[in-house]
This record gives C-alpha cells, structure tokens and sequence, in this order.
C-alpha cells in the first residue's frame, strides 16, 4: 500500500509538462483494453489519469491534462481510419497525419472535459465517483455532437465476456461504461493516504462487476436458440478490396462474383440472399441490365438484399444519390428500399463542402444525401427487419424507428476501407452490443468481414472472418418476447445513474453552498 502512495505522490508531484508526457502514454496504454485486444488492466491507466488531475493547480491544467491522454486514445485508437485514405493515396495520402491527429485532438476534448469536472470534487472517493459519471456523461454526448462518433465506447472492453456484455438489457452501453470506469477509477483512492475507506470503497465498486457477471450468466442460462421458421438466409462475402470495387473494368465481374456466390452450392435450399454494402456498384434502381442479372441471384419465390447507390437522375446526369438498400425479387421487381440516413462526415459527404476545397472520400463527385430515417422494412418471407448502412449499427438506441418495431436488424457495410486493422472488429463487436439492448437478433453482412448473425443475446450464431470469400447459411434467430429494458427506457436508465453519481460526489459542495447562503439570511 505504501508503494503505491509513493508512486502516486511522485505522479501528483510532476511538473505541468511531465504531466502531459504521462497523460498522453497513459492514454495509449488504454487502447489495449479495446476490441480486439481485450487487455483489461490497461484501464489502469485510469488511476494514474486521476493522480494527474489531483496535482494540478488550475482548471486550465486540470483540463490539457485530460486532453492528452485523450489525444493519445483518440489518435492511436482511431489510427485505423487513414487506412481508407491510402485507396487513393496520390489523393488523399497527405491527409493521413492530419486524419489521425484530428481524431485525437477532437474527441480528446471530451476527456478534457471530463478531468476538468473531476477537479471540482474532492479528493479521493469523491473525485473517483465524479471522475467516472462525468466520463460516462461526456461519453454520451460524443454520441450526438456534432453528428457524434460513439466509436469505442469504453463497455466494449468486455466484449469477450458474453455474461457481463448482458448487463445492456438493462442499462446499455453506458451504463456498463460507467460501472467499469467507476470500477478502475476507484482504485486510485489506494494512492491517497487521508482515505480510510479504501477497501470498502474498492469492494463495493468490484461488488458491481461481479453482480453484473452472475446476473449475465443467469440471464444466459434461460437463453434458447430459437429460430424463425421457413426462412433460411445467405450471407455473401465477397472480399472484394476497396481498391477493385469501383474499377470501371472490374465491376461487372464484381457482380458476377456476387452472383456466382450466391447460386453456390445449397442455393436451392436458401429462401433469401443477403449482399453488403454497395455490393452492386451499378445504380439498381436505374440500371436495367444490372437488375436483371442480380435478379439470378434471387431464390424461388424468396428475395435479394442489396447494398447500391440509389440516383435520381435529371436528364443524364444525376441530381442526387444515396447510399442504399434495395429488395428484389426473382423478376427484378422493388420490393423495398432504405436510404442511410446518418452519413459519414467527409466520407459521404463534405460538411461545408462550399467552403472547404476537399472531395469526399467515396468514389463519385457528388456528395450522397441523407435519407428520411430509420425504418422497418417488410418483405414477404421475412418477419419485419430495421436496415441500418455501415455505421449506423453503432449508435445506441438509434437502430430502430418510431412506427413499427422490427423483429430484426440488418446491418450491411464495407470495412474494406480499413484493412485487416482493429476497425472490423470494433465495428462488429458494437453490432452484437445493439442486439442485447434491444433484445432483437441483428444479421451482417460486410464485403471483407466480419460478417455474421448474432442473436439477441448478443450470442455469435454464426461468422465469417475478416478478409476471406464465402457465403453463411444460418437460420434467422427469434427477438425475445418481451421487449428489454433499455430498449423501452433507453439512455434515461444510464443517464438517471450518472445523475445520482454526481448528487453523491459533490453533495459536500451542494450542502456547504447551502449552508452558507443559510448562514448569511
């Protein structure tokens, strides 16, 4: 114990740029707890974070410290997205330094501002308590400001333990966020000596997470595998890379590629056929000749769904586009589409594209338009569905719209902008934390992996591993009968929680406030 009180005394007592130093490689050190490396006691890094806050002097410092070791996060954990911009590198290589820096002094504000809120509080359980719902608070916030980026949700660390991943029928996302950074961020109480609530303080904390695991594993142990009936899907993988898919001299074999997979062996057992996104580069709703060979594709009286860019055109030319999905059934004919409705910044589209000489990303110079929103879809063979495109799936309680609720959610997407990097692996791992929260099975369908069906415990029915061809063939599991906590309450059940937190940690400053104004009448 009295190690660790040295060791804390010497971080506290760093100068302002010592600080910073440690802040940012704290940061780093943190990433390793992600998906898909799983390395838990790196959020020990917390701690030490709260070490940082407790020697400063100023609010000024007390927020850079945190915005280093947000910088370092940020940027090492989102370092993965410059690998889109290596398709075309004489375009856009020479934004790598400012894609990967950019991440990380951006969305490092959001810890900034978190060590800033923690340095109100006192020192010891207090700041931890504070520490932790603050975190989680700006967490939250990262998720709809300025379009939001709930990318790596600090919950997500745990998603090799399927019993404490469950906890999201309750609480989401968040709340697990927040139970696991209060869990971290009470140790740091070991480093300060006028504590003497240490063990008790830590106990209750580790108390959360066991609670949380045992009432996973029971929740588990009345888990079925409950399948629909008379529905059998195909999954295609293509594994086409970023760089061949809008080939002008490959694209037709492309989509014979796609075709050929899914007449592959076992087709005529298969009742629907599922592509990624965009996995038709031809315009389907406009182009004859490719809907008609897709149609092939098509299973006796089932249906094809397809990722395409949806146009509409005005004499020639293209007036507008969207990034679509489309259903088709063996003559061709529109079953029904969705437009993404939340597009990629700079991706997509380019926010303020009249002033700021850039291109977007995808191929194509004209920006892609938002869709009217979240939707369920209903085509004959299937129960209801809620389509969501590429990083749709990502945003808590953002999957499903307001009129009917799906039994289902499809999300199909294009990681082959980023490789064989981390970016797959978070992308799918968030997908089986929206089938827990809201109770609903979630089916993927990716061009390079990892594609899947996930059932609504947040179960790995099925996979396909990142970068190899093939197709699934998986039944479609059942949505639970009862619709799951969170998912009829929502962020409010997180939000309540980080409400109490902060009632709790700064109840000394409310009552001495009051007291003081009480004193004066």
């Amino acid at each position: 114990m009295k190690r660790i009180e040295s060791f804390a005394e010497k971080v506290r007592g760093l100068d302002l740029w010592h600080h910073r130093i440690v802040a940012f490689f704290c940061g780093i050190i943190s990433v390793a707890a992600l998906p898909p490396y799983h390395f838990i006691p790196a959020l020990f890094s917390i701690p030490v974070l709260i070490w940082l806050v407790d020697g400063v002097k100023t609010r000024r410092s007390a927020f850079s410290t945190g915005w280093w070791f947000g910088f370092g996060h940020f940027a090492l954990g989102m370092s993965w997205t410059a690998n889109a911009l290596t398709v075309d590198i004489v375009r856009f290589g020479w934004l790598i330094p400012f894609c990967i820096l950019g991440f990380g002094a951006v969305l490092g504000v959001y810890i900034g501002l978190t060590t800033l809120v923690a340095f109100f509080a006192k020192t010891g359980i207090r700041r931890a308590v504070i520490f932790a719902a603050a975190w989680t608070l700006f967490e939250w916030l990262r998720s709809w400001v300025f379009t939001g980026l709930p990318w790596n949700l600090t919950g997500t660390v745990w998603a090799n333990s399927e019993s404490i991943m469950q906890v999201c029928s309750l609480a989401g996302i968040y709340g697990l966020s927040l139970a696991t950074i209060l869990f971290f961020a009470m140790f740091s109480i070991f480093g300060d000596k006028a504590c003497n609530r240490k063990y008790f303080a830590v106990g209750i904390s580790s108390l959360f997470i066991i609670l949380i695991a045992v009432g996973g594993m029971l929740r588990l142990s009345y888990a079925s595998d409950d399948f629909v009936s008379n529905v059998k899907l195909r999954l295609v993988q293509a594994n086409i890379l970023q760089k061949d898919k809008w080939d002008s001299s490959r694209r037709g074999y492309n989509l014979l590629e796609h075709i050929a997979l899914s007449r592959s062996k076992g087709f005529e057992e298969i009742t629907h056929v599922i592509w990624s996104e965009t996995a038709s580069s031809f315009p389907l709703n406009i182009d004859f000749y490719a809907k008609t060979a897709t149609a092939k594709a098509v299973p006796l009286n089932g249906a094809l769904i397809t990722g395409t860019p949806r146009f509409d055109m005005h004499g020639k030319k293209a007036k507008r586009i969207w990034n679509s999905i489309i259903a088709i059934d063996e003559a061709g004919n529109t079953l029904a589409y969705y437009d993404k409705a939340h597009l990629v910044p700079f991706g997509e589209y380019v926010p303020f594209g009249k002033y700021l000489p850039l291109d977007k990303i995808t191929s194509g110079k004209l920006d892609f338009s938002s869709g009217d929103g979240l939707k369920t879809l209903e085509i004959k063979g299937l129960p209801p569905f809620s389509p969501l495109v590429c990083y749709e799936v990502i945003f808590p309680t953002e999957v499903i719209g307001k009129e009917k609720r799906p039994s289902w959610l499809l999300n199909v997407t294009n990681d082959g902008w980023y490789g064989d990097s981390a970016g797959p692996y978070q992308h799918f791992v968030a997908s089986r934390f929206r089938a827990i929260e809201e109770g609903i099975p979630l089916v993927r369908v990716a061009n390079t992996g990892i594609s899947g069906v996930i059932d609504a415990y947040g179960r790995v029915v099925s996979s396909l591993p990142l970068g190899k061809k093939g197709v699934i063939d998986s039944k479609l599991p059942k949505a639970l009968e009862k619709i799951t906590f969170y998912g009829r309450f929502g962020n409010g059940i997180p939000l309540t929680l980080i409400f109490l937190l902060f009632l709790g940690g700064f109840s000394n400053r409310i009552r001495s406030k009051y007291n003081a104004e009480y004193v004066s009448l």
